[in-house]
């Protein structure tokens, strides 16, 4: 670990976890074995972090979240408070014939989370699903499906609602096809109508 990361002592951070310069762990939470946190990380109060979960730069995990392996983080992401990424498609304490499972009963799947990406309060993302960057899913939502870069998603299972910019700010409509960023004047481009759920959006020059 780096000289002026920052552990507070009810913390448990394993041993060969590899914290980055500026990072901060607080009270309670967890950071298992083989994890890797970049720079300036920062992990709340009770949060987890699993088993070789990988966070880039500038990411915060907020309190009682919970990230589990093998959930792979990109710089600038947030966690809020109470997020689960899960990792077991198909959970089951038992085997079919009532034994305890195991290590080696089960393959866990993890979430992939693009740069600047936010997850909401107590929002669950059930792996394997990708958030793609920059894109928001709602406090409360259940993510079952990848979202696209810029997405706005909310709702049970989740579903997108509208896009959003690198600013966290909903994207305004500004003519066919095409969306402005209210925060910094960003323009971007959909793929499609807004009303097809394959459809896209890039920033364009403005």
């Amino acid at each position: 670990m780096a000289g002026d990361v920052r552990v507070a002592a009810s913390a448990d951070v394993a041993d060969d976890a590899v914290l980055g310069p500026g990072t901060a762990v607080w009270h309670l939470a967890q950071v298992r074995e083989g994890a890797r946190l970049g720079r300036d990380c920062v992990v709340g109060r009770g949060a987890y972090i699993g088993s070789g979960v990988s966070l880039g730069d500038a990411c915060k995990v907020q309190n009682y979240a919970l990230v589990y392996e093998p959930a792979e983080l990109a710089d600038g992401v947030f966690v809020g408070p109470a997020a689960v990424l899960t990792n077991d498609t198909y959970p089951r304490a038992i085997n079919p014939d009532g034994s305890l499972k195991t290590a080696s009963d089960w393959e866990p799947v993890g979430v992939t989370i693009g740069q600047g990406a936010s997850v909401g309060a107590r929002a669950v993302c059930v792996a394997p699903v990708r958030i793609g960057a920059w894109a928001t899913v709602a406090a409360g939502a259940v993510v079952t499906k990848d979202v696209p870069d810029f997405a706005l998603v909310a709702g049970v299972p989740a579903r997108r609602i509208g896009w959003v910019g690198p600013a966290g700010r909903p994207l305004e409509r500004d003519g066919d096809l095409h969306w402005r960023c209210p925060a910094t004047g960003d323009r971007f481009e959909a793929s499609g109508p807004d009303d097809d759920p394959t459809t896209t959006i890039r920033k364009v020059t403005p």
